[in-house]
């Protein structure tokens, strides 16, 4: 080794210094960064929580026949199918009786689809087919032309094509299969447009926003979130979710731009502490705000269970005894023994927990639930679906 090569003592031990040093200069740092950042809010795009007048959907509807069923059909009982059919095949020059006919390929449908305000002539709408008689499966079904009208009793469009199904029904003699419903189908693109709805979105000069979220304080929030965003004046709250806009000079004529900015606009929804319970499958959710008092808890089941059984008691061989059935009674009683226990101020968190520490199952925080409310302790609004 030359001296060139040599490792000088002096110089490794300041190259170790300087690495620790840096090292803990990095973790300082990162450490600073997260104390300073901010805590990401509970935020909801506009768009998300409300609706806009003049952004809507209409509702059509429509009476049709599906064919080409493979003897999945209507029966013989729904007289309406064989009217249709007697009637479509008249309008074709074809002279039929209705009752020669067996509509056993053939099903009466209603059909619906949702139009939106900006449909044209022209565009396509998914259209849904449902069964309106007692056809067992609509699988390989063709959608006859049939008009959807809108409430007013105007044709809106017009619906025709090959029938999809997410499901299928098989059986036999003694037993049948089946997966989904098979009498509801939809068509994609099924349907087009053949009359607009007669408004012009950009003719407004006010416009409501509707707000899904019930609360005073989102209200506000909103409205001042939109004035700010504006720069004025120009949105009022109306009730507890209705918001009256009034569109700027510069916006009139092209509200495009100006939706586009509303709809991105970040909101942190609020309302009021909320548990909804859901007896019938046992489902309770517990909103963030929920709180308790002081309250002591303690849940436990008593089982109770009562047995009969039939003993036989036979006689000792060559005597003159009878066989004879005595029966037992058999009594077993168990009961839980959970301790009590106390929760105050519990936040949703610790009151899941403090639950299911006494081994609370679904139906049991339902029965705990009610009693708090009931006792005054639980301070959140209870519903029941």
């Amino acid at each position: 080794m030359t001296l060139n090569e040599r490792t000088n003592p002096v110089d490794a031990g300041q190259a170790a210094r300087t690495l620790v040093l840096t090292a803990l200069f990095v973790l300082l740092v990162l450490y600073l960064a997260a104390l300073i950042a901010p805590v990401e809010a509970r935020a909801a795009r506009l768009k998300d929580i409300a609706s806009f007048s003049g952004v809507r959907t209409n509702e059509l509807v429509g009476y049709g026949l599906v064919v080409g069923l493979a003897g999945t059909g209507d029966g013989t009982s729904s007289t309406f199918t064989m009217r249709s059919m007697s009637n479509m095949l008249e309008k074709m020059g074809v002279e039929t009786n209705p009752d020669d006919l067996k509509p056993k390929n053939v099903a009466a449908v209603m059909v619906s689809a949702k139009m939106p305000v900006s449909a044209k002539p022209g565009s396509s709408l998914d259209i849904t087919v449902s069964s309106l008689g007692d056809a067992k499966s609509l699988l390989g079904g063709v959608l006859l032309v049939t008009p959807l009208k809108g409430l007013d009793g105007r044709v809106y469009a017009v619906g025709q094509g090959s029938l999809t199904i997410g499901g299928f029904t098989v059986g036999g003699v003694a037993a049948d299969a089946q997966k989904n419903i098979p009498t509801v189908g939809r068509i994609p693109n099924g349907a087009v447009v053949e009359r607009s709805v007669p408004f012009k979105f950009n003719n407004q000069d006010h416009m409501t926003v509707n707000l899904d979220v019930r609360d005073f304080g989102t209200t506000m929030q909103v409205v001042n979130k939109i004035n700010a965003s504006m720069g004025g004046q120009f949105a009022k709250a109306k009730d507890i979710s209705t918001i009256d806009l009034e569109l700027p000079d510069r916006f009139r004529g092209d509200m495009v731009p100006l939706m586009a900015s509303l709809e991105d606009l970040d909101i942190s929804p609020d309302g009021k502490a909320k548990v909804v319970v859901d007896e019938k499958t046992g489902t309770v959710v517990l909103g963030q705000d929920v709180r308790l008092s002081r309250v002591a808890v303690a849940h436990g089941n008593l089982q109770i269970v009562v047995s009969e059984t039939q003993q036989v008691s036979q006689p000792g061989p060559f005597s003159d005894g009878e066989t004879v059935v005595t029966p037992q009674t058999d009594i077993q009683v168990q009961e839980q023994n959970n301790k009590l226990m106390l929760m105050e101020g519990a936040t949703l968190q610790e009151l899941v927990d403090g639950l299911n520490s006494i081994g609370a199952t679904p139906r049991d925080l339902i029965s705990i639930i009610r009693t708090l409310k009931a006792a005054g302790s639980l301070h959140a609004e209870v519903e029941v679906i």
